[in-house]
Formats: C-alpha cells, sequence, structure tokens
C-alpha cells in the first residue's frame, strides 16, 4: 500500500502544526518521521491515520483519494507509545478484539481466531501467553501484544506513535531491531514517530526530519546523515560543534570557510599535543567526562570563550592520556559549510 501526502496544512489556533507538507511512502517502506517535540510529526501521523483531519491537501492510498475516509475504512493499525491494552482483558482478548467487534458477515470464526491469535503471538515472540493480563507482562511484551493487536486486522497500513518512547534503553534497543526484523518477514507499509535519532538510524529505510511543520530533509538514513540538507539536520543526527571564522578542512575535496560559520560533528574533531599543519587550532581541556565506551572533551579554543565538544573512543582517550587544563590542539575533519543563512 503506497501512501502520498500531497500539501497536508493543519493549523490549532494560530499554531501550524503543518505547513504544506507533501511526501511519498513507497508500498512496503518502513519510514521513520524523526523531529522534536512540536515539529509536526505526531499530527502528521494522525492524519494519515484518520484520526485528524487536516484543513487542506489529501492523503492517497495506493492512488485513492481518503483523506474524507473515516478511520474504519482506512485499513490502518495503530500502536500508541503507551500500549492502550484493555487491563481487563487477557493477552487472547486484546489481540482479536479488532476482529470481534467487526459485523457478523466479517467476523472469522472461532477457530479461525484462535489460529490468528497462535500465529501473531509466534510472530511477536510471545507464544504461551494468550491467557495472560496486561499486569502480568513487561513493558516490551505488553508493547508487542499492542503490535500484535494492530496486526490481527490486516492493515494495509502500519502506523506506530513512539512505540518505544515509555520503556528503558535496552529493552527500546531490543524491541526495535526486533520491529526492523518484523518488518523484514511482513513487509507492510509502516510509518513511525520518534524523536530517537539512533532509533531512526538503525530501523528505518527511509528518515523524514521534520521541524516546525515542515520536511527538513527526506533520504535514506545514510544520505540524510552523510549528506545533511542544512544545519538543522546535521544538528539533529549528532552533536555538532560551530567554527567561526576561517577553517580550513582536513579532508582532501572538503571545503575552505573564510569568515563564515563551519559545522563540525564532535566525533570529527581529532586532539593532538602538536600542530600538524594550519587547519590545527590551540585549545584548552576544559573538561572530561567519560560515558561509557565514548569520552566527551570540553576545549576552549584559542583563550577564547569559544568552547567546542570532541568525542574520543574509550582507547584514543587513553593513549591521549589527557588530563584537565592541558594545552592541546584540535583539528577539525568533515567540516560542512551551507551557502545559505541557516541557524541551529
Amino acid at each position: 500500500m503506497s501512501i502520498e501526502i500531497e500539501s497536508i496544512n493543519k493549523q490549532f489556533g494560530s499554531f501550524t502544526a503543518l505547513g504544506d507538507v507533501s511526501l511519498s511512502i513507497p508500498s512496503g517502506e518502513l519510514v521513520a518521521l524523526l523531529g522534536p517535540s512540536g515539529s509536526g510529526k505526531t499530527t502528521l501521523l494522525r492524519i494519515i491515520a484518520g484520526l485528524e483531519s487536516p484543513d487542506s491537501g489529501r492523503i492517497l492510498f495506493n492512488g485513492e483519494d481518503t483523506t474524507e475516509s473515516h478511520v474504519r475504512e482506512r485499513k490502518v493499525g495503530f500502536v500508541f507509545q503507551h500500549y492502550a491494552l484493555f487491563k481487563h482483558m487477557t493477552v487472547f482478548d486484546n489481540v482479536v478484539f479488532g476482529l470481534t467487534v467487526r459485523p457478523k458477515e466479517t467476523r472469522p470464526s472461532k477457530g479461525e481466531i484462535r489460529d490468528k491469535v497462535t500465529e501473531l503471538l509466534r510472530l511477536v515472540q510471545l507464544e504461551g501467553m494468550a491467557k495472560r493480563y496486561p499486569a502480568q507482562l513487561s513493558g516490551g511484551q505488553r508493547q508487542r501484544i499492542a503490535l500484535a493487536r494492530a496486526l490481527a486486522v490486516e492493515p494495509q497500513v502500519l502506523l506506530l506513535d513512539e512505540p518505544f518512547g515509555a520503556l528503558d534503553a535496552q529493552v527500546r534497543t531490543e524491541l526495535r531491531r526486533w520491529l526492523r526484523r518484523l518488518h523484514d518477514e511482513i513487509h507492510v507499509t509502516s510509518v513511525f514517530v520518534t524523536h530517537d535519532q539512533e532509533e531512526a538510524l538503525e530501523v528505518a529505510d527511509r528518515i523524514v526530519v521534520m521541524n516546525k511543520g515542515r520536511i527538513e530533509q527526506a533520504g535514506t538514513p545514510d544520505q540524510v546523515y552523510e549528506h545533511p540538507a542544512n544545519p538543522f539536520v546535521l544538528n539533529f543526527l549528532g552533536n555538532v560543534n560551530l567554527f567561526h571564522g576561517r577553517i580550513q578542512s582536513a579532508g582532501e575535496g572538503q571545503p575552505e570557510a573564510d569568515n563564515s560559520v563551519s559545522y563540525v560533528r564532535s566525533h570529527d574533531v581529532e586532539i593532538d599535543r602538536s600542530q600538524h599543519d594550519s587547519s590545527s587550532l590551540k585549545a584548552e581541556v576544559k573538561h572530561i567526562q567519560k560515558l561509557g565506551p565514548s569520552v566527551r572533551i570540553t576545549l576552549s579554543i584559542n583563550d577564547s570563550e569559544s568552547f567546542v565538544e570532541a568525542e574520543l573512543t574509550r582507547d584514543v582517550f587513553q593513549n591521549l592520556d589527557l588530563q584537565q587544563g592541558e594545552q592541546v590542539y584540535v583539528r577539525p575533519r568533515q567540516v560542512r559549510v551551507f551557502a545559505e543563512d541557516y541557524q541551529i
């Protein structure tokens, strides 16, 4: 099921939630709507589902205009952040709820329903849980049951709103990998909302970066990370340092910035004790923060109030044996300069 989003606009009072948003989602693709709070990503998801109506524009499923269609007619499965399971129902009854409320003529038989639940619980790797209640499950298990319930109605489109946002970091990591494997098995067109850059980069076929109700960039994870369209995308997909004035890129074919602002990701800042070339800038180590496998170094440049952050691996940090207050040189790599006057 392909989805075409054409010039969607949505206002909430004086607030513009979406401004002229257009997007094409091919059949079978897994797309992440990525952006900060208030960027419009959840509003767009709800408009695709039919839970909100746009002020103008169209939503097409497989070329058919569904803008005015009721949510029941769109054949979408919706997974919420907080599961929305019925606490008084067993896992079995939660999963088949959408089937049992169908008109009698389209409702499967009891045998078909039982077989479907068995297959769905296998699919979400929760075989043998049919008689349990939501309170007896972990957060990750409840989220997978919510997904099984959405799949039970055989949706043509699967929509997920921050599906792992309420879970702890380890469970979230496990579930997003599981979701990727599940999508590769079922191939249903899927759109999920997230503000987690790592989640989008790991799970999605394509990432749509949103900001202030508009699409900043859409592309594969590699495209948006390696070739950001503007400073907002660059900054949202990784910590970024701003270098003012003239710096020369360390990489061949990279641009040279003259009296302008250059953008360098923190992991593209090298630290050394000697000045190799004109791209090296004198700096002082101000703060060292160890973050598991990486170490974040805050440095002041040229005895000024200008600070940059470098992110080093543990091995590199230990080899350098850096100390707070030490004088070093920083060397920016992968310098990016944007032609337009754009602020992040």
